[in-house]
């Protein structure tokens, strides 16, 4: 998840807003960002060695990106017109169609603006090991069970 998250920003750091980004991450589907916070999601919540976490984060996930999507469509449709539309109908909305991977030979990366998205690609990594650290802490009875969230 992070990993792809780290691909995401580096093709959509500093363009978000400028033009159409339609080629690596986003040749195969239209939302990678939010495909990929899936996969880290649910990574997080097998994390906890629980069954209801996951189910949770997928039922919010279900639940609240739909509506992201389809409002972030809106925008991009009524900004982008004819070139959003070409996009819309070849490339598949959330599941990746690896098919249809595109990336130029180069492409210019602005380090300073991806560089602060580098964070927000990791958090995944961190956070599973916040919760390795509870668990060791409580093994190590340093953290009681009574006040755990999983």
């Amino acid at each position: 998840a992070s990993l792809g998250r780290l691909w995401c920003a580096l093709y959509i750091a500093g363009y978000k807003t400028k033009r159409l980004v339609v080629n690596g991450p986003y040749s195969i589907c239209r939302n990678p960002l939010y495909f990929f916070s899936l996969i880290g999601g649910i990574g997080v919540g097998l994390a906890t060695e629980t069954f209801t976490i996951p189910i949770l984060i997928l039922a919010a996930f279900a639940w609240y990106y739909p509506y992201v999507i389809r409002h972030e469509e809106e925008k991009l449709r009524m900004h982008y017109d004819e070139e959003f539309e070409t996009y819309f109908r070849t490339v598949p909305r959330f599941w990746p169609k690896w098919s249809l991977l595109s990336e130029p030979e180069e492409y210019t990366v602005i380090p300073k603006t991806f560089r602060k998205h580098i964070f927000s690609a990791l958090w995944f990594i961190w956070l599973i090991g916040i919760l390795e650290l509870i668990e060791q802490f409580r093994e190590m009875n340093i953290l009681s069970t009574s006040f755990s969230l999983y």
